[in-house]
Parts: structure tokens; C-alpha cells; sequence
């Protein structure tokens, strides 16, 4: 058994992996934030649709004038031109005729981000 120990020191030939380190926390930040961004369809909900004053004629799970948000995600599951077809009633109106009687009035007021996101929250079950 050893009377004195010699602290271990750094060999100086090992690679510095500071540089790795850096690139680990970026690549580990960006992962993290577009997870963030990925996961919450820039903000879509209900408050959304409340602000662009959706909710008078739609609610999530019934019939109010227009159709539920239920029954158009079911009505357009798996089509792939719905979101962009959807966004452009949303933002021109429709006649009637498409889920009754009563026309869809236009929307010139809400921006081209929230319509998206609107449409996408909607295809998703408006959940």
C-alpha cells in the first residue's frame, strides 16, 4: 500500500472535447425547442378560435350552425388537400349547401397563421 497518492492529472494527449460538449448542448437545445414547436400547433386551441370568433357558429364536439370540429376532422381523416382546401373556405366563406343549409360567411379578418393553425388544430380533433 502506498504511503502518498498522486492525484491524477488530465493527459494532455487525450482529444478536448469541450468543442463536443458545445455541439451536444446546441444540438440537444435545438431538438428540444422544435420538439416544442412540433408538438403545439402554433398555439391552435380553442382560444384561438374564440379570438377569431369561430365558436359563434362551431363548438368541438356538436352542432352549432356549422358542423362540429369532431365531425370535420372525421369527414376529411385522411385527406391530404383538406388542410389547404379547408383554410380557403375558412378564409372565403362557403355557400350553402356544404353542411346545410346556411352559408359559411368569410373570414378577411384572420391572418393566413391563424387559419393554418386553425385548420390544422381542427384535422388533429380539435383537441
Amino acid at each position: 500500500m502506498p504511503l502518498c497518492t498522486v492525484p491524477e492529472i488530465a493527459d494532455p494527449t487525450a482529444p478536448d472535447t469541450s468543442h463536443e460538449r458545445k455541439t451536444m448542448k446546441y444540438l440537444v437545445t435545438a431538438f428540444v425547442t422544435l420538439s416544442a414547436l412540433t408538438c403545439t400547433p402554433a398555439w391552435a386551441n380553442l382560444e384561438l378560435a374564440r379570438k377569431n370568433n369561430c365558436t359563434a357558429c362551431h363548438a368541438v364536439d356538436k352542432k352549432v350552425v356549422g358542423p362540429s370540429y369532431s365531425d370535420v376532422a372525421k369527414k376529411y381523416a385522411g385527406d391530404k388537400a383538406a388542410a389547404k382546401s379547408l383554410a380557403a373556405k375558412v378564409k372565403g366563406g362557403t355557400p350553402g349547401g356544404v353542411w346545410g343549409p346556411v352559408p359559411m360567411p368569410p373570414n378577411p379578418n384572420a391572418t393566413d397563421a391563424d387559419i393554418q393553425a386553425l385548420v390544422k388544430w381542427i384535422l388533429a380533433g380539435a383537441k
